[in-house]
């Protein structure tokens, strides 16, 4: 028999002051049905291995399979019912302005994009993180993940056999995630879109609030202090097959899953590399970023069949790799 229980209470994060707003919770049985309030898209990142296409465009807006990588998740999501949706930005910001027009969506800026983790982008968000869906930009789903309506806070994964360098997570005999490992073996590992509930959201706002400070905390991603904080910060295991989800962070991983990229890569530095050794562009492979002080590379390695090379962004030249 449903229940109405009206008195529960949930923490917002009000100009910087925690305030006790009323919610009401419905219960079906012994399962707490939660209607999703918004959907916030972490977009501010330099997707720095993505190189060279994210220094020329922001890797959420990469097409794959004929579509925009973002465009496809704001589609899935309003498919879903989840019409209030937010973008961080920071990294080429002005890149997704054509967003707002075409989708209704709103933008959160996080100025803070090079000098800290993503947890930046939970900070920046954090007056309107209630019961919500948090996705990274450049996730690419097979079928819709998204639901209205959602039972418990959640990382989706999927299941590795064998061997993985991966965040794996363990589930307790509660049923939430109990230990979270860099590397494991035959686990469940950390992949794709989370749900927070109201309840998760405010517990974590709280520690990050205590913690953002500290200078350790800098470098963190958000999952990262999640895992610190497993006793108080619950969260179920979403569990899906292999084919679902999808993530690119290399060059040389778009092209396996959308083939199209093996002969035009979209890129001009690429075309151009190509044109100036006498190569194809499917030639021009092992694509590797090279990093400097900021998040933001500076260039990037490849391979083709005239050797290895380098090419740097700031100048614009290619030099034999030794």
């Amino acid at each position: 028999m449903t229940k109405l229980i009206v008195c529960r209470y949930f923490r917002q994060v009000t100009q910087g002051m925690l305030k006790r707003r009323l919610k009401v919770t419905v219960f079906k049985g012994e399962i707490l049905i939660m209607t999703v309030d918004n959907a916030i898209i972490l977009a501010a990142g330099t997707g720095s291995r993505f190189t060279p296409l994210s220094f020329e465009r922001h890797k959420a807006l990469t097409v794959v399979r004929g579509e925009v990588l973002i465009e496809r998740q704001i589609e899935q999501l309003k498919e879903a019912g989840i019409n209030d949706i937010y973008i961080v930005v920071g990294y080429k910001a002005e890149q997704f302005e054509y967003l707002r027009s075409k989708y209704g969506v709103r933008f959160i800026n996080n100025n803070d994009y090079m000098n800290r983790n993503n947890h930046a982008s939970i900070w920046a968000a954090r007056h309107i993180l209630n019961d919500s869906y948090v996705c990274s930009s450049d996730n690419y789903f097979s079928v819709n993940p998204f639901e209205k309506k959602v039972d418990d806070a959640y990382y989706a994964a999927e299941f590795a056999s064998g061997k993985t360098k991966e965040w794996c997570m363990t589930e307790g005999e509660d049923g939430y995630v109990s230990r979270v490992t860099i590397g494991g073996e035959n686990a469940w590992y950390m992949y794709g879109h989370t749900f927070w509930s109201r309840d998760f959201s405010g517990r974590f706002i709280d520690i990050l609030e205590k913690e953002y400070n500290d200078p350790e905390t800098a470098g963190k991603l958000w999952e990262v202090i999640y895992a610190d904080h497993l006793d108080v910060l619950k969260m179920r295991i979403k569990k899906y097959e292999p084919g679902v989800i999808y993530e690119f962070d290399t060059m040389d991983e778009l092209r396996e899953f959308d083939g199209s990229y093996i002969t035009d890569t979209r890129s001009g530095i690429i075309k151009k590399i190509s044109e100036q050794l006498g190569v194809p562009q499917s030639d021009v492979i092992n694509i590797r970023s090279l990093n400097g002080v900021d998040p933001e590379a500076i260039g990037f390695e490849f391979d083709c069949p005239r050797g290895s090379f380098k090419y740097l962004y700031e100048s614009g030249t290619m030099h034999p790799r030794r």
